[in-house]
């Protein structure tokens, strides 16, 4: 899970605008109190934080989007999620996708 964000946060660190969509289960890392009880793993042992990596992408300017009928397929509603997570929908992402001169996805 740490993937999508480390490289949000480079593309934002080289002045890319850059947005992460959370869809199916994605949602669930970002329900409050998560990010700060899972750790990235590391070949040498104890990793990061997953909400490390969320704070210092957001610092960066990464914008974190959700996706509306996800949050409804993991009984989460926008009061669940954590501070500063927009809820955008199909038809806003596709518009976003569109206009992006690259998608990446995982």
């Amino acid at each position: 899970m740490a993937t999508p964000i480390y490289l949000a946060a480079a593309a934002a660190a080289m002045d890319m605008e850059v947005a992460i969509y959370f869809t199916v289960h994605g949602p669930t890392m970002l329900r409050r109190g998560v990010p700060e009880t899972v750790r990235v793993q590391r070949a040498e042992g104890d990793g990061a934080l997953i909400g490390h990596f969320i704070d210092q992408a957001r610092e960066l300017g990464v914008r974190f989007l959700v996706c509306q009928p996800s949050l409804d397929l993991n009984g989460m509603t926008m009061d669940d999620v954590i501070d500063g997570v927009e809820m955008i929908g199909g038809a806003a992402f596709n518009a976003l996708a569109v206009e992006a001169d690259a998608v990446i996805s995982f």
